[in-house]
């Protein structure tokens, strides 16, 4: 009897959750936009429903934020989870998000459009003349003109799912959710291109196609394809529920009859496009059964460039056991996911990486992993042995070695970062994985299974130790000629210092003081001066030709001397990002510390928006998102966290296509500020884009490059200097704006910008975000991951309050 109680509230509370998702009523018949009614969350009609009411339309809350609404089409009659099989997006291509307030109407103007609580709108069809719209029973939402002739449906438009009487045409796309509950766009597409090919392909984050290297680096090339020349191509799903592509081959799928089976064929999170189908004849059905897709494996399947479909360090492994198994991405022995949340970024190592030192080898072991590899570039040294010890000890004895493969005789030793992990899908070898031994002076120890001490285990320390102590002679003898080269160059008069360090995990140089001074006739053209220090223009020959440099002198040393200054140098030179400004080496030589930088032909973001030819609008708004997307990898995206301190549009370049790269990044931590601990009394900053925390002696955070980024953003918008001085009275550009804001007239922030004032709606949304960085209360403040999602309008931005009203 108690299990039957448990059961009953169990099954109330399933209903309830369920139940909740769909606000309001349905309406069963047509929308017209002379007397059809308005849909909204929070109004007597939230969603309307096909004639046998199999499929509904309209507003489904979100699990993972129940105050923001979706506009989908979803399976409506199915007792568990319905799931959605098409959801509004806007122009930037993220899903159309709603508050509660918002409301979804046809208007006079035949346009089917959706209104925030602020009348902005969030999605829209576009000027159609339809006169009215129903949603068919299979699922397809379609708009009418006046002769009944289709201007608009859903069908034409698929987001991640194909159903029963949907196809998939010539140059039409399906593209993945991010996560199961998060609608944002995912890594996965899947395109019936023009030459004919169904082609699966990884894109990179947080961009929404495979061509744009950005967060994650990808190959736009497909790992899955099927080849096909013929014009006009397409993968159909036909209504007696068979997938074929070009009306022939049906994929991987066992026939499901639509009159019995609901079904649905989704490209999933994971990068699997699965068929479901859901049996209409039983009840109280838990979940909805694969019975196809492809690809069988895709952990199987590898890029050429980048880091995989598990992100870098990261490996994948799928169960033999069940149909098209979900992928799961999991993290080698001693490494964490950079966020748990997001495990397609990879994974990081929880210790620091060994050092080139002779003692430094004793503080690592190696960890097996059996069947596993990593298929990247990676590999730097392969070697013929007999025997795995070799193979392990060599990875020990190299400290540039993360991890070696042994298989088949062979080894290869390997740098971080890993690319394409996979596990168990025949992959025969073993990873040996080299992780810090915990309190870091414990002996080499090769594991040995279960953990036990065996005499393999000490053949293994013998050996290692022998090849440790040869290499370590090894080491010394061309340490000593190196040294003795080096004297012998220097009496020479020989000036040039640079040294390729891609052995050292680095691909820069060292330059001499000479060699800058030469590349930039003496420092004689300066291209502007930061907080750190000025820079110079030069020219260098890297590799075959001469190229263009910056070249940053520094005028504040390290205190802890050369060596922390090459390793701070080391760790900037490791960030590599499309917004970041690229780093090609530095000069350490005495008192001169400089920084050689890639050059960027179209200068600082100071010049386009300040300068007497302002740049065009859309132009600064890409601008804006860039430098977001830059400072949010900074934040969350590298290893160690970096804290820039001084953002502003000076230090924002732009390069020969204005794409902006964010300099001067690392340089707070490279000029002696521990960002974990510093305080705002010993760091430089700029006036008028210091957060007001910094006066007052308190710790560096994040939320500081987040007020500064909000003071630049309104000067992007409104072309504006943050303080301006008119007849000596001081204007400051964060005041006035929000007085704008709060009176209704952003209009006036862009007067005479006439496209920004026929772009007013976003041009409103971007000071709206601009306000929220500002807030003198740094909790109110989003983070640049918040700061981007908002740009790109993939999550609404509600009104701001007064910045000062929170402190």
């Amino acid at each position: 009897m108690a299990f039957e109680r448990s059961m009953f509230f169990f099954f109330l509370l399933a209903h309830l959750f369920l139940t909740r998702k769909v606000a309001g009523q349905a309406y069963t018949g047509n929308i017209t936009r002379s007397g059809g009614p308005t849909l909204s969350p929070s109004g007597p009609y939230s969603y309307l429903t096909s004639p046998s009411g199999e499929f509904a339309f309209g507003f489904r809350s979100l699990e993972s934020n129940t105050s923001h609404f979706l506009l989908a089409i979803w399976f409506n009659k199915t007792s568990t989870p319905q799931p959605i099989t098409w959801f509004a997006k806007n122009l930037r291509d993220r899903a159309a998000l709603a508050l509660a307030e918002s409301k979804l109407n046809l208007t006079q103007t035949g346009d089917l459009i959706l209104v925030g609580p602020s009348s902005e709108t969030i999605w829209s069809t576009r000027l159609l003349n339809a006169t009215h719209l129903a949603l068919l029973e299979q699922g397809n939402l379609i708009l009418y003109d006046r002769t009944e002739s289709v201007v608009w449906q859903s069908f034409d438009s698929p987001t991640d799912t194909l159903v029963p009487g949907q196809s998939l045409s010539e140059g039409s796309t399906l593209k993945s959710k991010l996560t199961d509950s998060d609608f944002s766009p995912g890594r996965f597409q899947l395109e019936v291109n023009q030459n004919g090919s169904l082609a699966l392909s990884l894109v990179i984050q947080p961009s929404t196609t495979p061509l744009d290297v950005d967060y994650v680096l990808a190959d736009p090339t497909p790992f899955w394809e099927t080849k096909n020349n013929n014009s006009g191509s397409s993968l159909v799903f036909d209504l007696s529920g068979l997938l074929s592509y070009n009306g022939s081959s049906p994929i991987n799928i066992s026939q499901s009859p639509a009159e019995r089976y609901y079904q649905h064929a989704t490209l999933d999170p994971d990068g699997v496009f699965r068929v479901y189908v859901y049996d209409k004849n039983i009840s109280d059905q838990d979940s909805w059964s694969v019975v196809g897709g492809f690809p069988d494996s895709a952990c199987s399947y590898t890029v050429d460039v980048g880091s995989g479909i598990c992100g870098f360090n990261a490996y994948c492994t799928q169960s033999p056991t069940s149909n098209f198994p979900p992928v799961n991405c999991t993290c080698p022995p001693n490494y964490n996911f950079f966020d748990t949340n997001r495990p397609y970024l990879g994974c990081r190592p929880d210790f620091a990486l060994q050092n080139c030192s002779a003692e430094e080898g004793r503080n690592f072991k190696i960890v097996e992993m059996q069947n596993t590899d990593w298929w990247g570039t990676g590999d730097y040294v392969h070697f013929i042995t007999n025997d795995e010890v070799d193979c392990r000890t060599s990875c020990l004895s190299d400290c540039f070695c993360s991890v070696a493969i042994y298989r088949d005789n062979n080894c290869w030793k390997k740098k971080l970062p890993l690319s394409n992990g996979m596990q168990g899908i025949g992959e025969g070898g073993i990873a040996l994985i080299k992780v810090r031994v915990s309190g870091g002076t414990s002996p080499i120890q090769p594991s040995a299974p279960g953990g036990s001490t065996t005499k393999k285990n000490r053949t293994d320390l013998v050996v290692a130790g022998a090849v440790m102590f040869g290499a370590s002679l090894l080491i010394l003898i061309v340490s000593a000629t190196i040294a003795y080269v080096y004297l012998l160059r220097s009496k020479r008069g020989h000036e040039s210092k640079q040294v390729d360090l891609s052995q050292m995990g680095m691909n820069m140089k060292i330059f001499s003081h000479k060699e800058l001074h030469d590349a930039t006739i003496g420092f004689a053209e300066e291209l502007g001066r930061g907080a750190f220090g000025i820079v110079y223009k030069g020219i260098l020959k890297l590799g075959d030709h001469p190229v263009p440099v910056a070249v940053k002198k520094l005028d504040r040393l390290l205190k802890d001397g050369d060596r922390e200054f090459t390793n701070e140098v080391q760790s900037i030179g490791q960030i590599h990002h499309k917004y970041l400004v690229k780093l090609f080496g530095f000069c350490n030589e005495g008192p001169y510390k400089m920084l050689v930088y890639e050059y960027m032909s179209n200068g600082s973001l100071t010049n386009v928006i300040f300068g007497t030819a302002k740049l065009e609008w859309n132009r600064r708004a890409q601008i804006a998102v860039g430098v977001a997307r830059g400072l949010c990898y900074l934040h969350e995206g590298c290893s160690s966290q970096i804290i820039h301190c001084d953002i502003k549009p000076g230090n924002i370049l732009l390069d020969e296509n204005l794409v902006p790269r964010i300099s001067d990044f690392g340089l707070a931590k490279l000029m002696g500020v521990d960002q974990t601990r510093a305080t705002t009394s010993n760091i430089r900053g700029t006036k008028g884009y210091f957060a007001p925390e910094w006066f007052k002696n308190t710790g560096i955070t994040p939320k500081m490059d987040v007020y500064s980024f909000g003071v630049m953003l309104m000067e992007i918008v409104c072309c504006r200097r943050n303080i301006e001085h008119v007849d000596e009275e001081e204007i400051i550009l964060t005041y006035w704006a929000y007085d704008c804001f709060t009176a209704g007239r952003v209009d006036l922030l862009v007067q005479g910008d006439e496209e920004a004032e026929a772009d007013i709606d976003r041009v409103e949304m971007f000071l709206r975000v601009a306000i929220w960085c500002i807030q003198e209360n740094p909790t109110m403040r989003p983070t640049m991951h918040k700061v981007v999602l908002m740009l790109e309008g993939e999550v609404p931005v509600t009104p701001p309050p007064d910045p000062s009203s929170h402190m």
